[in-house]
């Protein structure tokens, strides 16, 4: 799944950027790398740009940058805590 497509208010771990190039590469430099976890804050009125948090800072995205930037949703980040 791609970041665009994670749903609001939800965190997953980055696995790629595709697409190479000067975008990607611009990406990568502001620390979206594979590994790293990135929530999904909110959208611009129109859905574009796109509001996520990444390494405890905020960060607005294109949503084709978005599209760029695949996801995974761990069980980690969603579980309920222990009583």
């Amino acid at each position: 799944m791609t970041l665009n497509e994670l749903e609001f208010g939800r965190q997953a771990s980055v696995i790629a950027v595709r697409g190479g190039g000067p975008v990607s590469r611009r990406l990568m430099e502001m620390g979206i790398i594979p590994g790293t976890p990135v929530t999904k804050i909110k959208a611009a009125p129109f859905g574009d740009p796109i509001q996520i948090r990444v390494r405890n800072y905020s960060l607005a995205v294109r949503k084709s940058e978005a599209e760029q930037i695949e996801v995974a949703e761990s069980e980690i980040f969603h579980r309920k805590p222990v009583k």
